[in-house]
C-alpha cells in the first residue's frame, strides 16, 4: 500500500474536491439530474485513494444533490457552516472512540458541548444526555427512557425482564413526527401504542382542553401513566404546541412529557421568537437536531433527560472490559461513537449566541418573505400561517396532480427544491428554511423559480 507515502497528496487531493464543492453549491443544480453510471467492479488489485477519488470526481460527484447550499428547502436541511466543517474534518482525522472516559479529552468535550447548548437554548442544568445521530435516534432514547419511567411506576423493570405481560402504555400526541411512530416499533410498543390527540381548529397544534380530557379519562380507568409528546415545531408548518399548557397537564395527571425540538427548539436563540417553546424546560425528555439549525454535517443530534439514571439503566452495556463509570456509552443505543461533538462545539465557539440569533432571525425572516411572495400570486395560496422558518402552500385549484407537476417542474430547473406534504388532507408543498448561507437575493431567486415553475406545470 503505496497510500501511507502519499498522504499528504491525498489529502490534498480530498481538500480540492470539498473546497471546489462548496465553492460551486450555490451556482450547481439543486437537486441532480441522474443518469445511468457504470460502477466499477470490486478491484482485485486496489486503486489506491487518489484514483479512488480522482474516479468519484469524475463519475459521481456530478450527480450529488445541492442540498448544503442556500436554495435547497427540501426537509429541514441545514448546510454546514465553514467551521462545523472544519471541526468535522478533525473527527475524522482524530478517529476518537467517545465511549469512554479517562483516555481522552473527547468525551469533556462532549459534555461542554451539551452544556453549551443547554446555555444557548435557556434550559436548566438538570438536563442530561449525549449526542446521537439524528432526531429519530434521539425520540427513540428519550422514548426508551420514559417507557422505563412508566413501567417502574406499575413494577416492571423492562429493562430487565422486557415486555411481555406488562400492560400497554397510551403515547399521546397532537402531529407527532414519523420518528415518534418509528422509535415505538423499535421499542416493542408498537406504532399502534400512539393516540392523535385532536388538533385546534385549523392548526397541527395539540388542543390542550382535549389532551385534559383525555388524559381525566386515562385516570379515572387506572393503569400506567400515559406518555405525552409535543412538537416544538411540527414539520409539515412550523407549527408549535403550547408547552407551557401542555407541560402543566402532563404534570397533573402523572404523564410523562416530552418534547420533539428537532429545528424548533432552536426558537429559544431568537428573543422575537423565544415565547413558543415556553415550558420547555418542564420536560422530562427533549430532543433536537444538529444538523439542521446548528448547520453542521450530517449525521449529529443530541437528547436531554432529567432522568439520567433510568436512561443509563436502558442503555447500559455491561462487560469487564467496559467499565461501570459514568461513560457516554451508557446514554445511546451505540456502544462505539464517533466524536459527534466536535464540529458542534467549533461552530458554536466560532460563532456564538449572536452568530446564531443571527442565522435564526435570517432564516424566519426569509420564510416570511417568501411566504408574502406566494399569498400575492395567483399561481399559489398560502395554506397556515407563516410561524418559524417553514411555509405550507398549494397551486390554486382543486387538481390534486397539480402540486407534483410543480414540483417535476422545479426540480427540471435545478434552481430550488422544496418537498410535498399534505395539509388537512390536501396535496400540498412545504419550503424550510434553516441553511446558514441563505440570501435574500436566493429568497427572489426561488420565487421566480417557483413562478416559472406554476406557469409551465400549470398553463391548461
Amino acid at each position: 500500500m503505496t497510500d501511507t507515502r502519499e498522504l499528504d497528496e491525498i489529502l490534498n487531493s480530498a481538500h480540492e474536491a470539498a473546497r471546489a464543492f462548496l465553492q460551486t453549491a450555490a451556482a450547481r443544480p439543486v437537486a441532480a439530474p441522474l443518469q445511468p453510471v457504470p460502477f466499477p467492479e470490486l478491484p482485485e488489485r486496489g486503486w489506491g485513494a487518489l484514483r479512488a477519488i480522482e474516479f468519484f470526481r469524475a463519475n459521481l460527484e456530478p450527480m450529488l444533490s445541492g442540498s448544503p447550499g442556500p436554495r435547497y428547502l427540501g426537509f429541514v436541511t441545514g448546510g454546514a457552516t465553514p467551521a462545523a466543517v472544519a471541526g468535522d474534518w478533525l473527527v475524522s482525522a482524530y478517529d476518537q472512540n467517545v465511549s469512554n472516559d479517562g483516555d481522552s479529552i473527547a468525551t469533556a468535550v462532549e459534555r461542554h458541548t451539551l452544556a453549551l447548548l443547554r446555555t444557548l437554548f435557556g434550559l436548566p442544568d438538570a438536563f442530561e444526555g449525549a449526542f446521537v445521530s439524528g432526531a429519530t435516534q434521539a425520540n427513540l432514547v428519550a422514548l426508551a427512557t420514559a417507557r422505563q419511567w412508566v413501567y417502574d411506576r406499575v413494577g416492571v423493570d423492562v429493562a430487565q425482564v422486557g415486555l411481555a405481560g406488562a400492560p400497554p402504555v397510551a403515547v399521546l400526541g397532537g402531529s407527532p413526527h414519523a420518528s415518534i411512530d418509528k422509535a415505538l416499533s423499535i421499542l416493542g410498543m408498537g406504532r399502534a401504542s400512539i393516540e392523535r390527540i385532536p388538533c385546534l381548529p385549523g392548526r397541527a397544534a395539540i388542543d390542550p382542553a382535549a389532551l385534559d380530557q383525555r388524559l381525566a379519562a386515562h385516570a379515572a380507568k387506572g393503569g400506567p401513566p400515559c406518555i405525552v409528546t409535543a412538537s416544538a415545531g411540527e414539520v409539515n408548518t412550523g407549527d408549535f404546541d403550547d408547552l407551557r399548557a401542555i407541560g402543566a397537564i402532563a404534570r397533573r395527571y402523572g404523564a410523562w412529557f416530552h418534547v420533539d425540538g428537532a429545528f424548533g427548539l432552536f426558537a429559544a436563540v431568537d428573543p422575537e421568537l423565544a415565547h413558543l417553546v415556553a415550558g420547555v424546560e418542564a420536560a422530562d425528555s427533549i430532543a433536537a437536531d444538529a444538523h439542521k439549525w446548528l448547520n453542521v454535517p450530517y449525521d449529529s443530534a443530541f437528547v436531554w433527560t432529567r432522568h439520567l439514571p433510568l436512561q443509563e439503566r436502558v442503555f447500559r452495556a455491561a462487560g469487564p472490559y467496559l467499565g461501570a463509570g459514568p461513560d457516554l456509552l451508557h446514554r445511546t443505543p451505540e456502544n462505539s461513537r464517533r466524536f459527534r461533538a466536535l464540529p458542534a462545539w467549533m461552530t458554536l465557539m466560532a460563532y456564538g449566541r449572536e452568530g446564531y440569533r443571527a442565522i435564526i432571525h435570517r432564516c424566519c425572516a426569509h420564510a416570511r418573505r417568501l411566504g408574502a411572495h406566494l399569498a400575492a400570486s395567483s399561481s399559489f395560496e398560502l395554506l397556515d400561517e407563516v410561524r418559524l422558518n417553514i411555509l405550507c402552500f398549494a397551486p390554486r385549484g382543486g387538481d390534486p396532480s397539480q402540486r407534483d407537476r410543480v414540483l417535476e417542474a422545479l426540480r427540471a430547473g435545478g434552481r430550488a427544491f422544496l418537498t410535498p406534504t399534505t395539509f388537512s388532507g390536501r396535496p400540498a408543498i412545504r419550503a424550510a428554511f434553516s441553511n446558514w448561507s441563505t440570501t435574500d437575493d436566493d429568497v427572489a431567486l426561488i420565487a421566480r423559480a417557483l413562478d416559472d415553475a406554476a406557469a409551465s406545470a400549470l398553463t391548461p
